[in-house]
């Protein structure tokens, strides 16, 4: 029941900053853990942070540590990841998902999102 659609993606260079936007709906979906991921191309997928609806169980991989904020508008239905400080190496689809419980695995996150490309110029 829970569906997720991202947004927010684009061109941007480094240093600059990007927010991302996950709206969520279902009837369920306040029960889910929400994690924010990212995949390069040849890379394998990466978790990036990971919050609750409450604004509680927050976690960041150390590589967005100081750079990214995940966080929740409850009115709206929707989740955010405010990029700031963005690297090349942030290049990725960003993808956001929905876990029933508490992870920053993306093999325990069973909703995802379609995707939204961030690309980051040097």
């Amino acid at each position: 029941q829970v569906r997720l659609v991202e947004s927010g993606g684009g061109l941007v260079q480094a240093g600059g900053s990007l927010r991302l936007s996950c709206a969520a709906s279902g009837d369920t979906f306040r029960n889910y853990f929400m994690g924010w991921f990212r995949q390069a191309p040849g890379k394998e997928r990466e978790f990036v942070a990971r919050t609750s609806w409450s604004g509680g169980s927050t976690l960041y991989a150390d590589s967005v540590k100081g750079r990214f904020t995940i966080s929740t508008d409850n009115a709206k239905n929707t989740a955010y990841l405010q990029m700031n400080s963005l690297k090349p190496e942030d290049t990725a689809v960003y993808y956001c998902a929905a876990a029933q419980t508490k992870a920053y695995y993306c093999s325990a996150y069973g909703t995802w999102g379609q995707g939204t490309q961030v690309t980051v110029s040097s």
